[in-house]
C-alpha cells in the first residue's frame, strides 16, 4: 500500500522540511491543505520546489472560491517546477465556507458544478499546444481564441476530488481520477458506501487517515479524537455516522460547539470511533493498524492531527510519522 504525507506543518518551511524528508523517506506523494489563512497552490510550488521525486497534491484545493481556470493554471506551472509530479485535488467546501469565507455564491447544486469544473480544467490542459480554448456546460463557459501554453510537462495531469456523501462520490468515478477520502471516513464507510459507487470505474481512492505517534498512546489517542471532533461539529458529515448508528454523537458535538465546550466536543468521541476511524499509539501500534486498510485502498493519506496540537508536538508527529513508514 502506497503512503501519502499530508502537510500539516505550522509553516510552509516546515512543510517544505518534512515534504524533503517524505522524499528521501520513500513516500509516493505529499499534499499540502487549503484554509481561509493558507494558498494551497503557493505552497505546493515551495514543496516542488523542495523535492525531486515524490507526488505533490493539493487534499484539496478550493474549486469554487477560484475559476476553474486558476485552477487549470496554477497546477500546469507547479507541473513545469516539478517535472510532471502534480495532483490536482479539488474540493466543493461547504456552503458556510463559500459564502462566509470566501464572499462566493453557492446557489448551484454542487456535484454538477464539480464535473463541469473537472471539464474546463481537461479542456484547459488539452489545450496548451495553441489552436485556442472553447468550452460549454452547464456551468461554465470559456472563450480564449488564443489559448496556448508553453512549458507545459503533460497533456493531462491527475484530478482528485473531494467527496464525502453520495452525489459527490459518483461524480468522481465518473469523472475524476481519484477520490481524496475525508478525514472522518470510517472502514465500515469505505466499505459499504464509497468502494460500491467507484466499482468498475478508474477513479482511485485516496483516503486521510488521522495518524498520531506518540511514546504515550494516550496522547496519540487524545490527539486524534479532538481532530475527529472537529470534523464532526459539520452536520454534513453526519451522514458517515449513520451506518454505526452514531448520529447521535454528531448531533452532541454539534450542540457543544456551539457552546464552545471543547472539552465536551473531544468526550462525545468513543474509542470505538477512533480505532474506526483513525491509526493512533506508539510507533508499533500505528504500523499494526494500518494494515486494516488493505484491501479497501492501494494508498493512504496519513493526516497529523492539528486541533489542539502545538507546533513542537505537530513536528514531533510529522517526524516521527515519517520515520515509521519509511520505504
Amino acid at each position: 500500500m502506497k503512503k501519502g504525507l499530508i502537510l500539516t506543518a505550522p509553516t510552509i518551511a516546515d512543510q517544505m522540511t518534512y515534504a524533503g524528508l517524505a522524499d528521501k523517506a520513500g513516500f509516493d506523494s505529499v499534499w499540502v491543505t487549503e484554509f481561509f489563512n493558507q494558498n494551497g497552490f503557493v505552497r505546493l510550488g515551495a514543496v516542488a520546489h523542495a523535492t525531486k521525486k515524490v507526488k505533490v497534491g493539493t487534499a484539496i484545493a478550493y474549486a469554487f472560491m477560484r475559476t476553474p481556470m486558476l485552477a487549470a493554471s496554477g497546477a500546469l506551472d507547479v507541473d513545469e517546477i516539478s517535472n510532471g509530479r502534480v495532483i490536482l485535488g479539488l474540493g466543493s467546501g461547504t456552503k458556510r465556507m463559500n459564502e462566509d469565507w470566501y464572499s462566493m455564491p453557492f446557489d448551484t447544486p454542487p456535484a454538477p458544478r464539480m464535473r463541469d469544473a473537472i471539464g474546463l480544467v481537461r479542456a484547459a490542459f488539452a489545450a496548451g499546444k495553441g489552436g485556442g480554448l472553447k468550452f460549454e456546460s452547464e456551468n461554465y463557459t470559456v472563450k480564449i481564441p488564443a489559448y496556448q501554453r508553453s512549458g507545459q510537462v503533460r497533456e493531462q495531469i491527475p484530478i482528485y476530488i473531494a467527496g464525502v456523501n453520495k452525489g459527490m462520490v459518483e461524480t468522481a468515478a465518473r469523472h475524476a481520477d481519484g477520490l481524496v477520502g475525508h478525514p472522518v471516513f470510517t472502514r465500515k464507510y469505505i466499505t459499504e458506501v464509497v468502494n460500491p459507487a467507484l466499482e468498475g470505474s478508474k477513479c482511485a481512492l485516496a483516503p486521510y487517515v488521522i495518524c498520531s505517534i506518540a511514546d504515550d498512546p494516550s496522547v496519540a489517542r487524545n490527539e486524534a479524537r479532538s481532530q475527529i471532533a472537529f470534523y464532526y461539529t459539520t452536520s454534513l458529515y453526519h451522514s458517515i455516522l449513520d451506518i454505526h448508528g452514531w448520529r447521535a454523537v454528531g448531533e452532541q458535538i454539534s450542540a457543544a460547539f456551539k457552546k464552545f465546550d471543547f472539552a465536551a466536543m473531544g468526550e462525545a468521541v468513543s474509542d470505538e470511533m477512533v480505532d474506526a476511524i483513525a491509526v493512533c499509539g506508539t510507533a508499533a501500534d500505528v504500523k499494526d493498524q494500518i494494515k486494516q486498510w488493505d484491501g479497501l485502498t492501494e494508498q493512504v493519506l496519513l493526516y497529523p492531527p492539528s486541533i489542539g496540537v502545538k507546533s513542537a508536538r505537530l513536528r514531533e508527529n510529522l517526524s516521527a510519522i515519517v520515520e515509521t513508514f519509511a520505504a
